[in-house]
């Protein structure tokens, strides 16, 4: 598999980091706190259980990148910490009855219209995406919007590689369908 730039240098920064190596760490989790507040997003629908979530993943990246023996493994394994973080929240949430219904919209930072793009295909793309079932929503997510193989998807959210299969098959029909019109 051909690694891209920037997934190159990912993987320099964390072995960087591993090495205690702050300035390296610090532009990692420039780089990917974007990244992991959308895919909190994508898990609990609330934005500002999204950043909580990430936060308290960071905590648990700085402790554990040391320990952590593949640099590619990176996206998968920061993902996995962040849901589980979320999901810890969410569970908090529901046993005290308060969990509220998920947010209608992705965040803006999550999709960066391109200069030349047809608004009301992305608006509809958009409310589509926001009316997936969480699961689909965040497969979707970290398969097309941070690029990750099915088997590094399946670890970040840690369901097997058949489940991502299955949830990215069902998301694509019922996108597909309202991108074409044909919403049911």
């Amino acid at each position: 598999m051909v690694r891209t730039k920037e997934q190159l240098l990912d993987e320099y920064l964390v072995a960087a980091a591993r090495t205690g190596d702050r300035k390296a760490f610090e532009l990692l989790a420039r780089r990917w706190q974007g990244k992991l507040i959308a895919h909190a997003w994508r898990l609990t629908g609330d934005v500002d259980l999204a950043r909580e979530a990430a936060q308290e993943g960071w905590i648990e990246i700085v402790r554990g990148v040391g320990r952590l023996r593949d640099e590619r493994a990176f996206p998968a394994w920061a993902c996995q910490i962040v849901s589980r973080r979320c999901a810890r929240r969410i569970g908090r949430l529901q046993r005290d009855r308060i969990l509220k219904a998920a947010a209608a919209a992705e965040p803006v930072e999550a999709f960066a219209e391109p200069e030349h793009s047809d608004a009301p295909a992305m608006t509809r793309l958009r409310a589509a995406l926001a009316d997936l079932p969480p699961e689909q929503r965040a497969a979707i997510g970290l398969f097309y919007l941070e690029d990750m193989e099915v088997a590094e998807v399946a670890i970040a959210l840690h369901v097997p590689a058949g489940t991502v299969k299955t949830r990215l098959m069902h998301a694509r029909r019922k996108l597909r369908a309202v991108l074409e019109g044909d919403a049911r």
